[in-house]
């Protein structure tokens, strides 16, 4: 699908299947493939990070690749559970199936909702620093949250603080076997990865043996995952063959595919019977932010390949993707799912050519699920420890601490303030940085950048809109500098060459600074006016309202008026400062 645009139908799938070549199915099934041998042991990793069954990450590596191959708008993507979704699974369903399946059903309304309403542009406001800090804290979280496995403790407490404090104080409890194996595991990761990264590009006119080679590497390093968890399977069954067993176990999963039922909507307990309000009541926030970091991830990874590969996508059908496979896969006990990167980057890397990829995928789920689950009873816990540290590491971005440092220092502030809440609390952290954002937007607003110029005429130049929280801020800039004792008695020159909307409490404080400045016998006139703007401004009907095309023609106007001849003196171009012996006092924010 390389080269296509956005698709317009409701089903984009029609855009690319009456044109499929028979020359992209080898290529879309190597991919299926290789994202399939990921995605299972990834999907047993995720689901013990959520606090869940494992069988409930198979349960969720499906629906999403067979949807998305209708919805979807790249050719790329492939969802299902990754490790910030199950993070904030462990979160908000408390280790309860039955909240993480009605969770995905309530995220995945909430995503329809928005993309029928074409609402995606609300993701706008997460600004880039609130994500880096999430995605940098997650990182950390995820890998420390795993290191009571691969070190074998037990009756670790989830939270951060009270994990780092338990694991510290019980590392002499470390077991051995446990321990060797998941760092041996997390060392072949690591060095299949550098293989992998590494790995020159096929040569086609290259002996048969040399391109042989080269794929056996390259699949090996692709399916680094599987490789690790099928190596420590075999390494743990060899030593329950023998009566040992120094490894602590995944343990066994129930076989056979899930039934199709309606998420729970109560929960039975021995106590009663949990109702559904009192559910919404107990998920909380976690009913915002799931949707609302499923949506981001899920359209920031489309748009990153989509770009990198040379296509476009429609954010508000991969919305409703997006809630559709939630929705859809509620009905077969998922949990909310969204875009992975990781199993995103393999698709790309395998070269896939349209969506088809993603049927080949989940009928690898599938089967795994009706056949394979038996075996995976020997898979250790020290070994999807590892995988899921292996996946976590790299989000973890020490760098935008000194590129924010260099570029816009400010922008520091809401990455702290997300980073390190988000080890108390996840929600806290994702709603103060959005909350810090939005107030340092606010103050921008509000305190747009004003030069004031001295000289004949006293020129005011605008650096952005004017909005109602910015009108006080310029009414005290102007009449400190036009009525100030020392101040010589001078025209006002209002240049809004950068302003190109203005609402109703801005009009009216224009006109109240006009008829101040009257009051006191000084002259106030517009100029540069976006047509917008002056469109609105006369629509006002401002008593003394004077507007010029450029500096130039207000000067001359101006020198015009008795009393003010030397006005003449005011010059240049609209885009610089005037041309008489004024001198620039610079900004005032």
């Amino acid at each position: 699908m390389p080269g296509s645009r956005c698709p317009l139908p409701a089903l984009p799938v029609l855009r690319w299947l009456p044109r499929y070549s028979r020359a992209w199915l080898p290529l879309d099934v190597l991919a299926g493939l290789a994202v399939g041998l990921t995605a299972v042991p990834q999907a047993l990793a995720y689901a013990e990070l959520a606090g869940l069954p494992l069988q409930y990450g198979l349960y969720s590596s499906f629906t999403g690749c067979f949807v998305y191959c209708l919805l979807g708008t790249a050719k790329d993507v492939t969802l299902g559970p990754t490790a910030i979704m199950s993070l904030l699974v462990s979160s908000y369903a408390f280790q309860q199936p039955a909240y993480a399946v009605l969770l995905a059903f309530l995220s995945g309304c909430i995503q329809l909702a928005m993309g029928l309403l074409r609402l995606g542009f609300l993701l706008d406001f997460i600004s880039c620093p609130v994500i880096k800090g999430f995605t940098s804290a997650a990182s950390i979280t995820i890998s420390f949250n795993q290191v009571k496995n691969i070190l074998g403790l037990q009756g670790i407490p989830r939270q951060f603080f009270l994990q780092l404090y338990e694991t510290l104080r019980r590392i002499g409890e470390t077991r051995a076997g446990d321990a060797l194996l998941g760092l041996s595991c997390l060392a072949a990761l690591a060095g299949l990865r550098a293989v992998k990264s590494h790995l020159p590009q096929a040569v086609p006119t290259a002996p048969l043996a040399v391109r042989i080679s080269h794929l056996i590497v390259w699949i090996c390093a692709t399916a680094r995952n599987a490789l690790v968890v099928l190596f420590a399977g075999l390494v743990a069954y060899s030593f329950q063959v023998m009566g040992c067993q120094p490894f602590r176990l995944t343990g066994s999963i129930p076989q056979g595919l899930p039934p199709f039922r309606p998420p729970p909507f109560s929960l039975a307990v021995p106590n009663g019977t949990i109702p559904f309000p009192s559910m919404l009541q107990d998920m909380g926030v976690g009913l915002a932010v799931v949707p609302l970091m499923g949506l981001l991830e899920s359209v920031a990874i489309a748009k990153a390949f989509a770009s990198q590969n040379g296509y476009r996508i429609d954010p508000n059908q991969e919305l409703l993707a997006l809630g559709v496979a939630n929705v859809l896969g509620s009905f077969v006990s998922s949990y909310p799912i969204t875009g992975s990167f990781g199993r995103t980057a393999v698709n790309a890397q395998s070269g896939v050519c349209t969506p088809a990829g993603g049927l080949v995928t989940g009928a690898l789920v599938l089967l795994s699920l009706a056949y394979l689950t038996s075996l995976f009873y020997y898979i250790p816990k020290a070994a999807l420890a590892a995988v899921i540290i292996s996946a976590v590491v790299p989000m973890f971005d020490a760098g935008i601490f000194w590129r924010l440092w260099r570029v816009q220092r400010l922008d520091l502030v809401p990455l702290c303030v997300t980073f390190l809440l988000c080890f108390w609390e996840v929600q806290y952290g994702i709603v103060a940085g959005v909350l810090v954002s939005g107030l340092l937007l606010l103050h921008s607003i509000a305190r747009p950048p004003i030069k004031v110029s001295e000289g004949a005429v006293l020129l005011v130049q605008l650096g952005s809109s004017l909005h109602f929280p910015a009108v006080e801020h310029l009414r005290n800039s102007v009449c400190s500098r036009a009525l100030a004792a020392a101040s010589p008695a001078r025209p006002v020159l209002l240049d809004c060459s950068h302003v190109s909307s203005v609402d109703y409490t801005a009009v009216l404080g224009l006109a109240e600074l006009l008829q101040e400045l009257h009051g006191h016998g000084l002259p106030l006139a517009f100029c540069a006016l976006q047509e917008p703007v002056l469109q609105v401004l006369l629509s006002a009907d401002i008593e003394g309202f004077q507007h010029f095309p450029s500096r130039e023609e207000a000067g001359e106007a101006l020198a015009a008026l008795p009393g003010w001849e030397r006005c003449r003196e005011l010059g240049g171009s609209r885009a610089e400062p005037p041309t008489s012996p004024a001198k620039s006092t610079g900004l005032i924010q």
